[in-house]
């Protein structure tokens, strides 16, 4: 299945390299073309993360009348849910969609001939193992940007321009740690995932607050557990695009800047909602 999304978003991503000749703007147009696919499904998770923290404080009576009946708790929870139209499972299908487009993505852009330059497969082995024999049977883990690198200026088939502002978006900042732009996007997208993750922290700590009476402990432990993934996330992240090509960290960088602008717009769009 990620092989599927991957031949797919590779189609859209070529198309759009063949217009600007250029893979770091095909990957920004690729990740707004992508976002905009996916509105619906965050706008639908935005309102339903406002419905549950809405339903806390009923949610809380009931599980206090019912906290010895078990099986009549189940049934007025679900009463609960029918009653405001919401499903225990609502969130279920944003986070596979997202786990998804992770992955294809990632499939795509570690190897680019093969999902969006469509080069056969025995043109891909055969210039994989010239290019071990020349580096002494040495394997990368990213044999197809090893291709690019090596043989794009001598085969327009499998040429990539992957010059993006002076930045080569086939390095890998494992293997270029004396130079110094290999940090430049890496650093950038930990930047953007801290101040998504505060973002997260500081409206659920508004939603704390507005729901006094609701379950606080749960409230607490969401509370807790999103501070704390705002330290893990950034190191995280580190890890990640220090070992994946800079196109990847591209990324995940224009979609952290477009996923922040989206949680600004979407709060307010959705509170004037709510207040009108």
């Amino acid at each position: 299945m990620i092989s599927f999304f991957a031949n797919i978003f590779g189609y859209i991503l070529n198309i759009l390299y063949k217009i600007v000749s250029n893979y770091g703007l095909a990957i920004i147009l690729f990740s707004i073309i992508l976002k905009l696919i996916m509105l619906p499904i965050s706008i639908k998770q935005q309102k339903t993360m406002k419905k549950s923290a809405k339903i806390q404080e009923e949610m809380k009576k009931i599980q206090d009348k019912y906290k010895n009946n078990p099986e009549k708790l189940n049934q007025e929870t679900i009463e609960l849910y029918r009653r405001e139209k919401m499903s225990p499972f609502s969130g279920c299908l944003s986070a596979i969609a997202q786990i998804v487009i992770l992955f294809a993505v990632f499939y795509l852009v570690r190897s680019p001939l093969t999902y969006m330059k469509k080069v056969e497969p025995q043109l891909i082995e055969q210039y994989t193992n010239e290019i071990k024999q020349e580096e002494n049977n040495k394997n990368t883990p990213y044999p197809e940007i090893a291709i690019i690198k090596e043989k794009g200026n001598e085969d327009e088939k499998v040429y990539i321009n992957m010059d993006f502002l002076g930045l080569d978006l086939s390095s890998v900042p494992s293997g270029a740690l004396s130079d110094w732009k290999v940090y430049v996007i890496p650093g950038l997208y930990v930047l953007t995932s801290f101040i998504s993750m505060r973002m997260t922290t500081s409206m659920q700590e508004k939603k704390k607050e507005e729901n006094e009476a609701g379950d606080t402990n749960e409230l607490e432990a969401v509370a807790q557990a999103n501070k704390s993934m705002s330290y893990i996330m950034p190191v995280m992240s580190v890890s990640i695009a220090i070992i994946a090509p800079l196109g990847l960290a591209l990324y995940w960088l224009v979609n952290n800047i477009l996923m922040i602008m989206e949680r600004l717009i979407l709060n307010r769009f959705l509170k004037e909602e709510e207040d009108a």
